[in-house]
């Protein structure tokens, strides 16, 4: 049986949970700063990140290559080349958010006028900017990979209170319209 380990708040380890919710497999929690867990990590995973599966010894790393293992095994849809890259600028925005928040947590100021900070803001306001003109269009219009993705990172930044969604009327809009959903419910981290 396939093992999926992660922490349930996580945006990258939610976007799976919600892709393999009809498949067979157990979810694993893992909190990354407990020494045990970091211990099975490190034997693992050298880059002692989550999300990582485990599939019947065959350990797959990162969840773009997490989603793409599934993809080559018949287990999700591909996605097709804008897709794609509207799921690069999502991961670089989440990476952005995530990077922002950990530094915060480390009782870092991150809303100084320092070069590092004012270029994940610059990322996040762009990618944001590009999505609220995109989200309507087909490549956003099924429940998949792509959707998944950005719903997990839109709700956590609400869960997580990291960004103000006022100028994104049509990004919250599509919020709203997933929160309903049976996936969304099962993995809701709160």
């Amino acid at each position: 049986m396939m093992k999926l380990y992660g922490s349930k708040p996580s945006p990258y380890v939610r976007r799976l949970r919600m892709l393999m919710a009809k498949l067979d497999f157990e979810f694993v929690v893992v909190d990354v700063y407990a020494p045990a867990d970091r211990a099975m990590l490190v034997k693992h995973n050298p880059t002692l990140k989550i999300p990582m599966l485990d599939d019947n010894g065959q350990i797959v790393l990162d969840s773009g290559v997490i989603y793409q293992y599934l993809a080559s095994k018949g287990q999700a849809d591909a996605l097709s080349v804008a897709q794609q890259n509207h799921l690069s600028a999502i991961e670089a925005a989440t990476d952005s958010f995530v990077n922002l928040f950990l530094l915060k947590r480390s009782n870092v100021d991150t809303d100084q006028d320092a070069l590092y900070f004012r270029l994940q803001r610059e990322r996040i306001a762009a990618v944001f900017d590009s999505l609220e003109s995109a989200i309507e269009s087909k490549d956003f219009a099924r429940w998949d990979f792509l959707t998944m993705t950005l719903f997990a990172l839109l709700d956590w930044i609400i869960y997580r209170e990291l960004y103000k969604m006022d100028n994104y009327p049509k990004l919250c809009a599509f919020v709203d319209r997933y929160a309903r959903h049976e996936d969304v419910i099962s993995t809701d981290p709160r």
